[in-house]
């Protein structure tokens, strides 16, 4: 996830002078868009139950092959990132997934997503994804490791029993800068490329750093002010944050994770001028017409190590994330064995 730096925030935190009147109003404007919304989660005949599974241990060593063996692993190095994406094919080929590779050139230089596939090959698709490389000169244990870890665990409990519709798991290159937010970010160049070739996505789930959690009072930001009095301002939970009007996308997600794992969880529909809302691969798929959402621990919002040298695997939180990859699950499950969500 790229912020465009912090003086977002500070100009978020100009919000704290607001007075009260208007902070209400704020509040108001949000709960009319359904920002948070809450909805009973679906009953345990809907939601299928998460794997008990996911291993922390086997997260942990995800996160540290990728942020230690393979760094740095920005656009300047693409060796490295070959090597990252070699071992993230490895890992999803050992979980059971029909595995290519979308190479494309940038710069005089080869980069490639990995795709994986599990279930049918032909018809309907969901995509997950999260990108491998990171911010030149940080580990990017949490941003995006912590991201790619979830989808190798998610791939190894796919494997063992493999979905009704196709699920593609997607590591994606280059979304960091000097790329992002342009036509050569590796989410463009795939939801590019599936929009070409007219393939029905039911929708896609982006996994934004999952690694960060904190029980400590004011640990969690948010772009406006007015949110402060709708959410925790403990940083403990998995956030899963979507457009207005996405035909229940977001709510399903959330929902499904919800019955599917312990960890908290909260979900956001606003519109991309919302700081922090488009950051990352989703926005890609939202670009072509596609559904999509992202899974994330907030990033910069929570994380004080974000896009520094200090971005390391062992600050990361390796039991909620395992609980954050059961309940993407869940929702993966739901998403494949439900009808297509609403228009």
């Amino acid at each position: 996830m790229t912020p465009g730096g912090r003086r977002h925030m500070r100009r978020g935190g100009l919000w704290m002078a607001i007075g009260a009147t208007v902070l209400a109003a704020l509040l108001g404007f949000a709960r009319a868009w359904g920002w948070g919304k809450q909805q009973e989660p679906p009953s345990s005949a809907q939601v299928p139950a998460a794997p008990s599974d996911v291993d922390p241990e086997r997260l942990r060593a995800h996160v540290r092959m990728l942020s230690e063996t393979f760094h740095p692993r920005d656009s300047s190095h693409p060796e490295n990132l070959e090597r990252a994406a070699n071992y993230i094919a490895d890992a999803l080929k050992k979980a059971g997934g029909h595995v290519e590779s979308q190479p494309y050139r940038v710069g005089g230089n080869d980069y490639r997503n990995i795709i994986a596939r599990f279930g049918p090959e032909a018809g309907e698709r969901l995509i997950v994804g999260a990108h491998y490389d990171a911010v030149q000169g940080t580990p990017g244990a949490d941003d995006n490791a912590s991201g790619v870890a979830g989808l190798l665990e998610l791939a190894r409990v796919l494997g063992q029993k493999p979905p009704p519709l196709r699920v593609d798991l997607v590591a994606f290159t280059l979304e960091e800068p000097p790329h992002f937010r342009t036509s050569q970010m590796g989410s463009a160049v795939h939801a590019r490329s599936l929009k070409e070739a007219g393939v029905r996505v039911r929708a896609m789930l982006s996994l934004e750093m999952l690694g960060t959690y904190s029980d400590a009072p004011d640990s969690q930001e948010y772009p406006i002010a007015a949110l402060r009095l709708r959410y925790p301002d403990k940083g403990h939970f998995i956030g899963v944050v979507g457009l207005p009007g996405d035909g229940g996308l977001t709510d399903t997600v959330a929902a499904a994770m919800r019955a599917g794992s312990p960890l908290p969880v909260e979900s956001l529909n606003a519109p991309r001028m919302v700081t922090g809302v488009d950051l990352s691969d989703h926005s890609s798929f939202w670009d072509q017409g596609f559904r999509a959402v992202m899974v994330t621990d907030t990033a910069f919002m929570r994380n004080p190590r974000y896009h520094t040298s200090e971005d390391t695997w062992d600050t990361l939180d390796y039991a909620r994330m395992a609980q954050a990859v059961q309940g993407v699950y869940a929702a993966v499950r739901t998403l494949a064995e439900g009808p297509p969500p609403k228009h």
